[in-house]
């Protein structure tokens, strides 16, 4: 167990502050990066760790002219001062929920196709209500946020998921169920259709996103569940380039509806078409029911869901 001692350099023992340091090093691999991080100056934070390694008897880091790495105690070091580090945290942030004042971090997961929910929109709120939250924001895609939430690195998360899947390990609830439409450019022979079936597009050359995602997976599904397999050529992690290739004319798409409509209308060089058997999804509000932080209860309020958590 690590000891805790008041955070000055003429303590002995491992001190937060120290501990704040040696992951600070550890995430930027660089002495100078983490001390403004820190907002320390270098030779304080640099001094700071090695008593910590005098203390300790261990060096927590290799180090070179050039490069800083994790020693294996380090590794270890590192593990256990961010599981204290949270939980410091966590008591500050629990002291302060009592006394009615919502403090501490909120890490927000969200795939780039959300649609449900408008995420900039919500954190204004957020942050309008309770101010001294410090919110981090990621996306993804969805099987790894949900697994983030599950390993605590996240505290809720926006996913979607091919029709008929729910979210693993996690507490989740429906926001919104949507089909996907085919995206064309502006001059494909489909370009006016009322409406298509897989089976007329099949032959076409496809961009999509990377395989072995739940959002490609969306489309898989619904090509594998009609019997017809498709040609993807082009795999992106990103909806921008997605439609910068459609746009060029390389390839169509099978897109969620209420994603992309709003962003085929600033975009002229798109046309839209309703698919009759095309792909389903279903966007979820996923987090852990697992002693909820103040800072997500807050927010799992703003959106009206505070009672389930």
């Amino acid at each position: 167990m690590l000891a805790m001692a008041a955070m000055n350099d003429n303590d002995d023992g491992v001190d937060l502050q120290q501990m704040r340091y040696v992951v600070a090093v550890a995430e930027t691999r660089n002495f100078t990066r983490a001390a403004e991080r820190c907002s320390v100056v270098q030779s304080s934070l640099s001094h700071r760790i090695a008593g910590l390694e005098r203390e300790l008897g261990v060096k927590l880091f290799a180090r070179s002219s050039r490069r800083v790495e994790l020693t294996s105690a380090g590794t270890a070091f590192v593990a256990g001062a961010r599981e204290c580090l949270a939980a410091a945290d966590r008591a500050v942030a629990d002291a302060a929920a009592a006394n009615g004042v919502v403090r501490g971090r909120l890490a927000v997961g969200v795939i780039v196709t959300t649609a449900a929910v408008d995420v900039p929109e919500l954190l204004q709120r957020y942050r309008a209500r309770h101010p001294d939250v410090r919110v981090f924001l990621r996306s993804g895609r969805s099987d790894d946020l949900a697994a983030a939430i599950r390993n605590g690195d996240l505290d809720i998360a926006f996913l979607g998921l091919p029709e008929g899947e729910r979210p693993s390990g996690v507490e989740a609830i429906v926001l919104d169920h949507d089909e996907h439409v085919l995206v064309v450019p502006a001059g494909h022979r489909l370009a006016g259709a009322s409406r298509v079936a897989l089976q007329e597009i099949a032959e076409e050359t496809f961009v999509d996103f990377v395989a072995g995602t739940p959002a490609r997976a969306q489309s898989d599904q619904a090509f594998a569940a009609a019997g017809l397999v498709r040609d993807v050529a082009y795999e992106a992690g990103v909806v921008e380039l997605i439609t910068r290739l459609i746009t060029r004319g390389l390839g169509i798409a099978l897109l969620p509806s209420a994603f992309v409509r709003p962003l085929a209308a600033d975009h002229p060089e798109l046309a839209l078409v309703p698919v009759a058997d095309g792909p389903r999804r279903t966007e979820y509000l996923a987090w852990s029911r697992f002693n909820p932080s103040p800072a997500t209860r807050a927010i799992l309020d703003v959106l009206g869901v505070g009672r389930q958590a």
